[in-house]
């Protein structure tokens, strides 16, 4: 529920929810989903509910007890901004993550609607926590631009599993883009033109592109080099007055 994670682009997981439902294409062969069952039949208390929305009060103090920066991915195995969580426990994840200032926090939703919804009841919104969205195809271009709204000092898009061709992926305001391809069993394919198009189109805009993984049934096997090379560029952290802002781009 809070660990080390495996996730390329993050060091640490924090889950103070856990489960989730369906809300497009990307969902269909959702890892959150499997991982949670797995661990339900494993006896995990905290899956107990397997993928149904369960809020972990337990689990929201969790970061306090870390004392070395982290880089933390917010509810791996679920979405904040699901309809099933309440709004003042948001705000109770959103406090710890303010109290605790020596973490970036990295949080990705599918449903950006309630994410503003939330942004417009903050009277500041925390200079340690990054804001992204996930964006599968061109059919999705709205949460893109609800994002864009939100006064998160790192705005970044999520482009997996990318399930189709993405052009014209509105950047103005983006940080950093994060591709790569499905895996696991019945991973759908991504072609390499697609990755390509997302690689120019960041570099055009003076985008971090970080690109993740090939994926695939064995995703060890297609590793995560495009042409000969590994792209990780992140957003560099920027130094003001009293607060640490992530908002630079580094390649």
């Amino acid at each position: 529920m809070g660990s080390d994670s495996r996730i390329e682009w993050t060091e640490a997981s924090w889950n103070p929810v856990t489960g989730c439902s369906p809300v497009s294409e990307a969902c269909e062969h959702c890892y959150a989903e499997r991982m949670a069952r797995r661990l339900q039949a494993m006896g995990s208390q905290n899956y107990r509910n397997g993928f149904r929305l369960t809020l972990h009060e337990h689990m929201l103090e969790l970061p306090l007890h870390w004392r070395k920066p982290r880089l933390v991915f917010v509810n791996s195995m679920s979405d904040l901004f699901h309809a099933e969580v309440p709004f003042d426990f948001i705000a109770r994840v959103f406090a710890v993550m303010q109290s605790c200032r020596h973490h970036v926090f990295q949080i990705l939703t599918k449903r950006p609607k309630k994410l503003a919804a939330f942004a417009a009841r903050l009277e500041h919104w925390p200079a340690n926590v990054w804001m992204g969205v996930t964006v599968e195809n061109d059919r999705h271009f709205d949460r893109v631009r609800i994002l864009q709204t939100i006064p998160a000092p790192v705005r970044f898009l999520s482009c997996e599993p990318l399930l189709g061709p993405i052009e014209r992926l509105p950047l103005e305001g983006i940080h950093w883009v994060i591709v790569g391809g499905e895996s696991g069993p019945g991973a759908r394919p991504m072609a390499a033109g697609w990755v390509r198009a997302l690689r120019r189109q960041c570099r055009e805009a003076g985008c971090a592109f970080y690109f993740k993984q090939w994926g695939g049934v064995r995703k060890d096997l297609t590793g995560r080099k495009l042409d000969g090379r590994v792209y990780d560029a992140a957003p560099e952290p920027i130094e003001r007055p009293g607060e640490l802002v992530f908002g630079g781009v580094s390649s």
